[in-house]
């Protein structure tokens, strides 16, 4: 067998050092590479493989709705920006300016836009005028650039991918029905597609999207107990389009302004299922996004009829649906082992002579490590059954740590210790005050992550104040 051309390198221990870690599997799954231009990557081809799974899947969701994409300039006027002055001032620490166009200054300066509400805005004034217009259903996949001051891989770029979607609403309870769908649909797709469990929630006052009336949340739990906001939804009432001047007829020959929603996930959401699922030989990535769902390993395959066995299996899976590769390469079997384990792809099928002469195929489960006999007539209907176990029991994994790490507290004291522990999801009652919130962040180290849809009813005392309350909420240190 010839010289091996790289070993797989080990990566940190998650119990060791869970933040070395995760940037050891970012760089040495060939995720994500960094750049010359200090808070920028590269998403390597595996890493954006991930996020097209993740693209097509949302976008097929999104359509089923009636939504349709479009494309917004990537510049923004100041005058434009300014119109919402509680939005501007949300992202006015984190926007980026172009002031130069080629050798002259430019009359206006222009934002490169952290996120699109005024830009849709200034075109709905100029294209809605009837109820019969309405509602609008747009969606943009694109990227965004926000002048963080720190930066790390996936979860906080200066620039990043993301899906922006921004509709327009003749009613206020149709606006909120978006809002509140559009949720589910991240929600759903967390979970189902991700093995993610998520709470669905809201966010305080405090914490809400700059300009939005209300923010809603989904919420998920990282494998070291912090929190990580996967995806957001956004209901801004009619405030951006009385700044704007967006106004129709409505049924009734009356001039009035329409409502307005948005929402958004990006690709922090791949930093979210690594330090969900990840584990520490590399990624374990869900099935329904890997981009390579079954790898191919052939087994002594310089020995007769074994490459061209490996070969017919990669195209019966194939022919069956699954993103399958056949490493035909002359790295021994325990490099490929180790390389593929690294990348998370979730199924591994090995065949040598003897699978051969049995009739069978040999599949290794990335979550598990089980290896199970295939009979060669039912490989196709055996290798969907495992990845649907594969997907089910990450879940479940996800879902205990969770479970096992949500804590009921009463004092700012039992939070902050729990905090500096473990960590974990803290659970407690709160009275809306937002210095009852202020005072957690000051006193526990957390912060408020959303009062969840699903509220238990029952009545108990603000653990800052000690007033009697009933508002369940989510407190955590989040990424």
């Amino acid at each position: 067998m010839a010289q091996d051309k790289r070993q797989v390198d080990a990566i940190t221990s998650r119990d060791t050092d869970f933040a070395q870690w995760y940037t050891d599997v970012c760089k040495k799954a060939e995720l994500i590479d960094y750049t010359s231009t200090k808070g920028m990557f590269v998403l390597r081809p595996y890493g954006y493989a991930i996020w097209e799974n993740i693209q097509r899947i949302l976008d097929g969701e999104f359509k089923k709705t009636g939504h349709t994409n479009v494309s917004m300039p990537m510049l923004i006027p100041e005058s434009l920006l300014q119109k919402e002055k509680d939005h501007v001032s949300g992202f006015a620490p984190e926007c980026a300016w172009v002031t130069m166009g080629g050798s002259e200054k430019l009359e206006e300066k222009l934002c490169i836009r952290p996120t699109s509400e005024t830009l849709f805005c200034d075109h709905w004034s100029r294209v809605v005028h009837s109820w019969r217009d309405l509602p609008m259903l747009y969606n943009q996949w694109c990227s965004v650039l926000r002048w963080e001051k720190t930066s790390r891989p996936f979860l906080r770029h200066r620039e990043f991918l993301w899906q922006e979607g921004h509709t327009l609403h003749a009613t206020a309870e149709e606006a909120v029905e978006e809002t509140e769908r559009q949720l589910e649909c991240y929600a759903a797709f967390c979970e189902d597609a991700l093995a993610m469990p998520v709470i669905r929630g809201r966010k305080t006052e405090k914490e809400k999207f700059a300009g939005a009336e209300s923010t809603y949340t989904i919420e998920c739990m990282m494998h070291d107990h912090k929190a990580l906001q996967g995806g957001t939804s956004h209901y801004f009432g009619d405030g951006f389009a009385k700044a704007f001047d967006i106004t129709f007829t409505d049924k009734n020959n009356r001039l009035t302004n329409p409502f307005e929603t948005s929402w958004g996930l990006s690709t922090r959401i791949i930093g979210g299922l690594i330090m969900t699922h990840g584990d520490d030989n590399g990624l374990v990535l869900p099935p329904k996004v890997a981009p390579i769902q079954a790898v191919v390993i052939p087994v002594a395959m310089h020995k007769e009829g074994v490459l061209e066995a490996a070969e017919a299996l990669r195209a019966r899976l194939a022919d069956a649906g699954l993103r399958v590769k056949l490493d035909d390469s002359d790295n021994s079997p325990g490099w490929k082992f180790a390389e593929y384990e690294m990348k998370g792809v979730p199924l591994r099928v090995e065949i040598g002579p003897k699978d051969i002469e049995k009739g069978q195929c040999v599949a290794a489960r990335r979550d598990t490590g089980e290896k199970v006999f295939i009979p060669l007539a039912e490989l196709e209907t055996a290798a969907q059954k495992l990845l649907d176990e594969i997907h089910d029991n990450m879940y479940a994994m996800a879902l205990k740590n969770r479970e096992d790490n949500t804590f009921d507290i009463k004092t700012p004291a039992e939070a902050k210790t729990i905090a500096e522990g473990k960590g974990g999801f803290l659970r407690s009652k709160w009275c809306g005050d937002e210095a009852c919130e202020v005072a957690m962040k000051e006193q526990a180290g957390v912060t408020s992550r959303c009062m969840p849809l699903v509220q238990s009813g029952t009545e108990g005392l603000c653990p800052v104040c000690g007033k009697s309350c009933k508002t369940d909420i989510f407190w955590g240190v989040a990424y």
